[in-house]
């Protein structure tokens, strides 16, 4: 497979990654990632990504997306990379009260039953929240009902 994102480190990025790794510094993920950069380097060892991915017990797709993120976002991006925001936001605990309820009352005409989609359809037409997923209904009324078996 042909490369299509090549890295070119600079003597500090280098520095850094060599301090990085030698002072254990950083989450585990970090770490390999400095590992990756340093060995995808072209004026370094420029390895190919088997090699890379056979030397760090990862997948030859970490490796690519690595040097692809290193690319497209830079240096800081990739190394020091945050946690994602796409994350579902936190539901208060009167707002999953109003959920509950929801789901304890009758389902709407034409249906027998509550599905996670018409009660995530309905929390958002009754402005119970601004927007939410079946999948984090789902999430709320299953931490509930663990809760009330304890």
């Amino acid at each position: 497979m042909r490369k299509k994102f090549f890295v070119r480190l600079t003597g500090d990025q280098v520095s850094e990654l060599k301090e990085a790794i030698n002072k254990q510094a950083g989450s585990n993920q970090m770490i390999r990632r400095a590992h990756i950069l340093l060995a995808a380097n072209v004026d370094g060892p420029n390895w190919n990504d088997q090699q890379i991915a056979e030397a760090y017990h990862c997948t030859c797709r970490t490796v690519e997306n690595v040097r692809k993120r290193f690319v497209n976002r830079g240096f800081e991006a990739t190394f020091r990379a945050r946690r994602r925001t796409g994350r579902p936001k936190k539901l208060s605990g009167r707002q999953e009260a109003k959920i509950i309820a929801l789901r304890l009352g009758d389902a709407p005409d034409g249906y027998s039953n509550w599905t996670l989609r018409l009660i995530a359809e309905k929390v958002v037409e009754l402005e119970i929240a601004d927007s939410i997923s079946h999948e984090q209904v789902r999430k709320t009324l299953k931490k509930r009902l663990d809760s009330a078996k304890d």
